[in-house]
């Protein structure tokens, strides 16, 4: 007898929990939100590489060419926390062809140039203090962060206008959004530039050696609405 009553009690307490939860209407969409703008920085990667028979010659000849570039930049007015040194390297290879051993010194330098108008006259400058490698230029924006926000912004709306769609055939309106899932993918500039490693035979001659291009922020997102 107590049994029965037991599993009666479980019927009916599994009856209300039933009762008190309801299913809420909602509609579930994506939102897109893109904002394309033009870089106003350059990071520059570049370097100074040797080699020779001796090891401390080889050190002492990427020395001197970094101690000329680091004068060079500084006087060209990029400030020391816009420039790192990346990579400092000393080893020894073997020139199967020649059949002798050699020593290879490298040091890698980056820098962020704020005025991109000044691009070719760093870039010669650099080439002109001993720079023999230049290995990327990555292109950004001092806003990014800003246009961000406006993408997500966009993004938001663009769901909100979808799911209006949708609820207006349906006779029913929008209600709160109830679930927000962000599926951004990460901002990628792929490098743009020219190598910049010889001088140009006609210097008064107009150069373009630049090509930026755009950025593209784009913000993903699905949103869940309730149906009122």
């Amino acid at each position: 007898m107590k049994k029965s009553i037991f599993i009666l009690l479980t019927i009916f307490a599994t009856n209300m929990n039933a009762q008190d939860t309801k299913f809420t209407p909602h509609i579930a969409v994506t939102g897109e939100g893109k904002v394309t703008v033009q870089p106003d920085q350059a990071v520059i990667n570049f370097g100074v590489q040797n080699t020779g028979k001796d090891a401390a010659e080889v050190k002492k000849m990427n020395d001197e060419t970094v101690d000329k570039v680091m004068k060079f930049i500084k006087k060209f007015g990029i400030p020391s926390t816009d420039m790192q040194t990346t990579n400092v390297s000393l080893h020894k290879s073997y020139d199967y062809e020649k059949k002798k051993h050699n020593f290879q010194a490298s040091q890698s330098i980056t820098i962020t140039l704020k005025e991109l108008k000044k691009y070719d006259e760093l870039m010669m400058g650099l080439v002109d203090n001993g720079i023999n490698n230049i290995s990327n230029v990555e292109f950004k924006s001092s806003k990014i962060e800003e246009h961000k926000v406006t993408a997500r912004k966009q993004a938001i709306l663009d769901a909100k206008k979808k799911a209006e769609d949708f609820a207006t055939a349906l006779n029913q309106k929008v209600g709160k959004a109830i679930v927000i899932t962000d599926n951004s993918q990460p901002i990628y500039q792929p490098p743009m530039y020219r190598n910049v490693m010889m001088k140009a035979e006609a210097m008064d001659a107009p150069q373009e050696t630049l090509a930026i291009g755009e950025i593209e922020i784009m913000t993903n997102v699905n949103v869940t609405f309730q149906l009122e």
